[in-house]
């Protein structure tokens, strides 16, 4: 079986992404797994399928480089709504749907991809430290010297620990260099090492870090693989609306490869 594929990044988060308008593609988890591989296949953080959806522009459909169908990937998003654009289908405004529910997206100011994330209702403390969803699970540690520590095997060690290893939950070690900038670096579970860049987490960190304690925030994020933005509503103590990340999405190449 020949697989036409194409390859996109947002800051760094990588994708596989498949055309699959026509419901023709079928990938094993040991396919994915091997169009992810950095040495065998492809590489990538994830793969994705552009599907038909009766009421949507487009599905999203992601698994991770494990192989996994897996939660919601908001670099995947950005990058699978600018191949949509790519692939001829054109709008000012997208609706879409993921295994979270809808999305919306729109092009805005430097033809950055803005995705609507789904509403925060709950941000748990953990030791000192913040637990939330933004799609995906997420684990928010604040830290100094952010370039100094060892995400993999820091991030490794909560990953596996006793109250997350059964279910997973990405990690993020995030710098709070002022009011309004953060820096973020992530391990990611089902990459299983740590990411350029991870949009759910990077949205996650920014609520986490709101500096309006009412209404519009904007916090803008430095991450390994390139600069986003986040901005949202603070409607309640723990409580977000109207979130949107942005950042670039990029076209990097397109190929065949033999399965």
């Amino acid at each position: 079986m020949t697989i036409h594929f194409h390859k996109y990044q947002g800051t760094g988060n990588d994708f596989v992404i498949i055309d699959n308008r026509n419901g023709d593609t079928l990938l094993s988890t040991e396919n994915i797994r091997f169009l992810c591989d950095r040495r065998f296949g492809i590489g990538a953080d994830g793969l994705m399928l552009l599907n038909t959806r009766a009421g949507y522009d487009f599905e999203m459909k992601y698994y991770n480089a494990d192989g996994n169908e897996s939660t919601m990937c908001g670099n995947g998003g950005r990058c699978l709504t600018q191949f949509a654009y790519d692939r001829g289908i054109q709008k000012e405004k997208y609706l879409f749907i993921a295994i979270d529910g809808d999305h919306e997206a729109f092009f805005g100011d430097r033809k950055w991809v803005h995705l609507k994330m789904k509403d925060v209702d709950t941000i748990a403390e953990h030791h000192g430290n913040y637990i939330l969803n933004t799609g995906s699970p997420h684990y928010i540690k604040p830290v100094t010297n952010i370039y100094e520590i060892d995400v993999y095997e820091e991030g490794k060690e909560i990953r596996y620990s006793k109250d997350f290893a059964q279910e997973g939950i990405n990690v993020n070690f995030v710098e709070n260099s002022d009011e309004d900038n953060i820096i973020v670096r992530t391990y990611e579970r089902g990459v299983e090492d740590e990411t350029l860049s991870c949009g759910t987490g990077v949205t996650a960190a920014a609520i986490v870090f709101a500096h309006n304690e009412a209404g519009f925030n904007r916090i803008e994020v430095v991450t390994k693989g390139g600069d986003l933005a986040v901005e949202y509503d603070k409607t309640g103590e723990t409580e977000f609306r109207n979130i949107w990340l942005c950042g670039p999405a990029t076209f990097v190449y397109s190929g065949s490869i033999d399965l």
